[in-house]
This record gives C-alpha cells, structure tokens and sequence, in this order.
C-alpha cells in the first residue's frame, strides 16, 4: 500500500489474520473464489455508555483497498507457511492467484463524520468472495479504532463546548501509527488540532505546542525561562506555570509578558498541567485580568476527559482551551468498538440469497440481506433510523421494528422527508467518491450532531435515539432464524 501520505510501505496485504488466507485458499480451491457475497461491518452497541457514535476511518480504508496488492516477497513468506503434517498451507496455483489479485468490489459506505447506531452497516462490501473476505481484519481494525477515538473526540468537545480542545495524546497512544490515526479521528470528532507534527504533515490537522516543564527545569529560575522562550518564540508563548508554584508561575508569566509588549509582542496565554483546574484557573484569570491580559487564553491539560471537564465547568472554570491527552488518545475508559464484519447475502444464479448467523444471543443474530439505512428528520431534527433491504425494499407505509423486541414499533410519519445514508465509494474496484478533506468530515460531525436532540448527546444515561428494522427485513430475519433452528432441531433428531 503506497500510501499518498507516505505513511506505510507498498503493501499491506499481509495485515490480516492467517483464517483469512486459510479462508480465501478454500474458496478459491473449491472453485467459488469468483461467486459474488455481501459483507456489513456494523457495531453492537455504543462505547462509551454513549447515546451516539461518529463513522471514522472511511478515508484510511480507501486507501488501503485502492492499493491492495501482494508483493513477491509477501508471496515468498505465505509459500514457507506449513500446516500441522508439515507440508505447505497454500499450493503455488493459489500463490499466482493473489499475484494477480486486484480489487474488484462494490464499496457503499457510511461518510466520515456523519453519526450511527448500533447495527446499522458503516460499510457494505459485495463482489468476489474471496476478495470481500480477506478485508475483513483491516477494515475492522481501521474503522474500529477511528470510529472509537472520534466518538470520544465528539463526547470531550461537548463537555468543552464552545471552547477548542487539543489533541495530546501521541506519547501515550498505542504505538506510532495509533498516534496518527488518534490525531486524524479526533480531528473528525471536534478537535481544533494535534500536538503530533507528523499528523500536521501528512492529514494537514494544525499543530499546537509551545514548551515542557523541562525547559522550564533547564534555567536557573523560572522567570529566566520564561524571557529565554520569549526572546527565542515572540509569536508562540504560552506559558507553562506549574513546574514550581502556580501562581508564582502566573505572576511570573505577566511579568515576561509585559515585556514582550514593549518590545511589540503578545503573550498568547499560560498553561496549568496540575492542581485543582478549578479553583486555579480562577486565580490566574484573575491575576491576567488585572494585569491588562484579558485576552491571554488560560490552557488546561492533566488527564482530562468529558467527565472531568464538566465537572469544571460546574465548578465556574476559567479555562480557554482544553489539552486531553491519555484518555482520549488511548480511549481510556472503553479501549475497542466492539465492530464486525458479517457476511449478509450470497448471489446464486444471479439473484441475491440472504444468509443469517443463528446464535444463542439475540444480539448477536445478523441482520441479513443488502442493507441500506435510511435516516428520517423533521426540518433540522433527526428523527429515527431504518435499517431495510434493498432486495425488497421499504413498504409504503415505514415502520421501525426494535431489533431486540418486536412489539415495540414506531411508525414513520408522511410528512417527514429522509436521505439513505450509504454511498457508493467503489464500483467494480474503481474509486467514484471524490476524496473528501478531513475539515469537510469535521465539519460534517458538527452539522450532523447539531440534528439530534440534547439527550441523546447526555452523558448519564442518554436519550435511545429510535433505530429499527423495516418490517420487511425483520419478517424476512424471523423466518431465517426459525429455518435454522428447524435444521439444527432436525439434525439432533436424525442423531437420535
């Protein structure tokens, strides 16, 4: 995968799980390598304890299905695999096939930005089986992690309100590519910028930071940091006042900053990274106010999350901007969506054929079919989702089905208007959604966030935004969930 950041190798086609290979080798040698299936990769339920999640990762997908290919030295390693006899896993017949293998597949997909529920598919992908299946890992290991870290980007941003958040998160993310693909995802879900300068070069996020305690450490005094950072940054001084005392740090900071405006300059602000957030803050606008700095911005970091921020909020906080760092970059307090990738539909003899995983957990039966979702508003409100099957359809007269419980219904009324919300993104292998930049997916999270009512975006038990099958499905659903339990329930009695 030559990537047009210039963030990966030419290839990724071995980041996958090995079922994958073993899958795509059995397909291909019964011969039904080529027979055309449907996949939605969908989640369960939100993180979180959230009333909502915001789609990410669309744009790191494309790219890795865009450049799919094995490379000769892919190829050579998958031919020293063996199995439990010794002999080789995969023949060379199988080896010249993924040489040749280039991506054919239908893509319809969810945008960036825009906010889901739970079963509804993100992404759909139809076309050969054997191509739809060996994606399934690094779609979901894509789209899981983006879809998480811009969902809890969203959540932070709503306790900030009005006031920006940072993201600070690179030193304690999940290795180097975790860091840029937290910086990219929690720009989509409200972030203003990054600390992590390789995300600012390669997805164009803007870049913050000015010093550490350290340099602050490295002089003999505090104040002689501050003008050495001052004569050495005019145009980029926030200063850090808690490596010693706080408030000495803010008085300090005023003093430097006074002497930057004789010279022509600005102090942009000063930064608390410890203590109580609330009560300092309070002290230092006041001290800045005084001082004739009313417009010196006051920056909070130290383990932030939407919680704590709040919880300021309600304690008459005087900070400006917010710094998360951990909690956000390493989704602190739920680390995985729990997405995956089904399959929903096989076509035989040129007609799609519904397929259904049967399970003892009602939550975990699949939705079969080619499904679509289409979203229903009122004006500027949001109103309810449906899931249905473009094989059949949607009824004249909507109804949402609980998928958990059919008796709770809600119809659809006529005068609401609707948009379905996957788009096509490929057909036959050809990318047809025009690249989207990461401020359109931003901005399409905020336009998206501001439909919904304020309680599903409570974070103490929010508002159950009404999402729902189309009658159609859930019958078509219910008959293949009894289907299968006749088989198994026939089965048990041939063995009896």
């Amino acid at each position: 995968m030559r990537s047009p950041h210039g963030i990966y190798d030419d290839s990724l086609a071995l980041a996958t799980d090995l079922y994958q290979l073993t899958m795509a080798y059995g397909y291909w040698k019964t011969g039904v390598a080529e027979q055309e299936a449907t996949f939605s990769l969908f989640f369960r339920r939100p993180p979180f304890q959230s009333g909502y999640t915001i789609a990410c990762g669309l744009g790191t997908a494309v790219e890795y299905l865009r450049d799919l290919r094995f490379r000769a030295d892919d190829l050579e390693y998958l031919a020293t695999l063996e199995g439990n006899d010794g002999e080789r896993l995969f023949e060379d017949g199988f080896l010249e096939y993924l040489r040749d293998l280039r991506w054919t597949c239908d893509v319809a997909a969810i945008p960036e930005g825009r906010v889901v529920f739970p079963n509804e598919p993100l992404l759909r992908v139809q076309g050969p089986i054997l191509q739809a299946q060996l994606v399934e890992t690094p779609l979901l290991n894509i789209v899981n992690f983006q879809t998480l870290i811009a969902t809890k980007a969203a959540r932070v941003c709503h306790a900030a309100g009005a006031e920006p958040v940072i993201e600070f998160g690179l030193r304690r993310a999940q290795g180097l590519d975790g860091g840029l693909s937290v910086a990219r995802a929690a720009y989509v879900g409200g972030c203003v910028g990054t600390s992590n300068v390789l995300a600012g070069k390669l997805y164009g996020v803007p870049v913050k930071g000015t010093h550490a305690h350290s340099w602050v450490m490295f002089f003999e005094d505090e104040l002689a940091s501050f003008r050495a950072y001052a004569d050495a940054m005019p145009n980029n001084c926030i200063f850090l006042v808690d490596t010693y005392d706080t408030i000495e740090g803010v008085h300090n900071a005023v003093k430097v900053g006074l002497e930057m405006r004789e010279r022509g300059h600005e102090m942009i602000g000063i930064r608390l990274d410890s203590g109580d957030l609330a009560y300092l803050s309070q002290a230092a606008r006041q001290l800045l106010d005084e001082a004739g700095f009313e417009d010196a911005v006051i920056v909070a970091s130290n383990s932030l999350d939407e919680h704590i921020i709040e919880s300021l909020h309600r304690q008459d906080c005087q900070v400006g901007v917010w710094g998360v760092g951990t909690k956000l970059a390493t989704a602190y307090d739920e680390p995985a969506l729990g997405g995956v990738y089904k399959l929903c539909a096989t076509k035989v003899d040129g007609r799609w054929s519904p397929r259904l995983k049967l399970s003892e957990q009602a939550v975990k039966v699949n939705n079969p079919g080619v499904q679509q979702v289409r979203r229903y508003f009122d004006g500027e409100v949001y109103r309810g989702d449906v899931i249905y099957n473009e094989m059949s359809g949607i009824r004249k007269r909507a109804v949402m089905v609980d998928p958990l419980d059919a008796t709770r219904q809600t119809e659809v009324r006529r005068e609401w208007d609707y948009e379905d919300l996957l788009v096509p993104v490929f057909e036959r292998g050809e990318l047809v959604l025009p690249r989207p930049s990461l401020v359109d997916s931003r901005d399409r999270c905020q336009a998206d966030l501001a439909r919904f009512h304020d309680g599903v975006k409570r974070f103490l038990n929010p508002h159950e935004y009404p999402v729902g099958l189309e009658p159609q499905l859930h019958e078509l659903k219910t008959a293949l969930m009894l289907e299968a339990r006749e088989r198994v329930a026939a089965n048990k009695q041939e063995r009896s």
